[in-house]
């Protein structure tokens, strides 16, 4: 029952901060450093698991425009030219992340550097939300080609735990031109490719731990994650059109600078 908790709360945890500037694989590293899920490998292996929750509500929600952007590839130029740029944006992170995939596991997932990162990277969301910027793209498929291509080398910035792949997009696309709707709308579309294709080779490099006796913790986590994703997915962009990301910078520095303490205190 114990597992079964935190697995509901992993969920809840995956499925809310996915989407939001605030780094999902920085929370959950942390939950697992603080509050432990008993067999390390089978715990990696399970928030790469939830994780598919909440890539399928993002889907579910986005399928009926990407059935027509499918259809609209082969007669529409403009449909063609979004799609192309969705892959040159995710081209960098599919590169990098092949390349440095043992490294980043290895080095980078590190409490303390997932507590640095939360607090820089939630400073520099408040100062980039506080310019006042003069947006030239309110719509994401009116990016300029170089403009996708140079938001998706920002993304490979979130490699870092903590830093946050749809913030270092969401702020890429900003500074880029982009004013706050579209640019969080555009991380929406990148995390598609980039989530799948990290998911499936954490899965992959997972596979060893994968077995059906813990079936129904898995299942809960997903669960979990797929309704607390689709709910945030459905409310993100209106929420910030209207306010900002002051809520999800100052929680960033929050959770960062608690971690810190507690790390330092010896937790």
């Amino acid at each position: 029952m114990d597992d079964i908790i935190k697995a509901a709360v992993l969920g809840i945890v995956e499925g809310l901060t996915e989407y939001v500037p605030v780094s999902s694989t920085g929370h959950l590293l942390l939950m697992q450093h603080f509050f432990g899920f008993g067999d390390e490998g089978f715990g990696n292996t399970f928030a790469v698991l939830i994780q598919f929750g909440a890539i399928l509500a993002l889907l579910s929600i986005y399928f009926g425009r990407l059935v027509r952007l499918a259809l609209g590839f082969f007669k529409d130029a403009t449909d063609r030219r979004f799609v192309l740029g969705v892959l040159l944006a995710f081209l960098p992170a599919a590169v990098v992340g092949a390349l440095a995939h043992d490294f980043i596991k290895g080095v980078l997932f590190n409490p303390w550097i997932v507590c640095v990162s939360l607090v820089v990277g939630g400073l520099v969301l408040v100062w980039v939300d506080s310019l006042d910027l003069k947006p030239r793209y309110r719509d994401v498929m009116a990016f300029s080609l170089p403009m996708y291509l140079l938001i998706g080398i920002f993304q490979c910035a979130a490699m870092v735990p903590g830093v946050s792949r749809s913030g270092a997009t969401i702020v890429s696309a900003m500074l880029l031109g982009a004013d706050r709707r579209s640019a969080a709308e555009f991380s929406f579309w990148l995390a598609m490719p980039t989530m799948f294709g990290a998911f499936v080779y954490d899965l992959y490099k997972s596979r060893g731990q994968l077995s059906l006796d813990n079936g129904i913790i898995v299942a809960v986590g997903f669960a979990v994650s797929f309704v607390a994703a689709w709910i945030v997915v459905k409310t993100f962009l209106g929420y910030v059109q209207r306010h900002g990301f002051a809520l999800f910078a100052w929680w960033r520095v929050v959770v960062g600078t608690a971690g810190l303490i507690a790390l330092a205190l010896g937790y």
